[in-house]
């Protein structure tokens, strides 16, 4: 499951890469503070990485927020768990 998630990745990187070295057009780009001009290729290359990355720290600590509680989670159950002893049969005294 690992390397397909790996292949689909790499499938991303290249198509961005495919279209970025299609579009080489100077294109002005306005953001909060000021405005530039870019090669369309770069604008699309660091919004795909920027992307990546965001989603990648988002869900990376949804992630570990998870695992962290799973965790806590199985050591809570882990205490509250007593070993039972086995229950002897009574014998019977007919």
């Amino acid at each position: 499951m690992k390397i397909i998630k790996i292949i689909v990745l790499l499938a991303l990187f290249l198509i961005a890469l495919a279209l970025g070295a299609q579009n080489q057009a100077i294109v002005t780009f306005n953001y909060l503070l000021a405005q530039g001009e870019f090669h369309l290729s770069t604008l699309l290359g660091g919004v795909f990485v920027t992307g990546f990355l965001v989603a990648w720290i988002l869900f990376g600590g949804l992630y570990l927020k998870a695992k962290l509680e799973i965790r806590k989670l199985n050591r809570k159950i882990a205490k509250q768990v007593v070993p039972q002893t086995p229950i002897k049969p009574k014998a019977n005294l007919e």
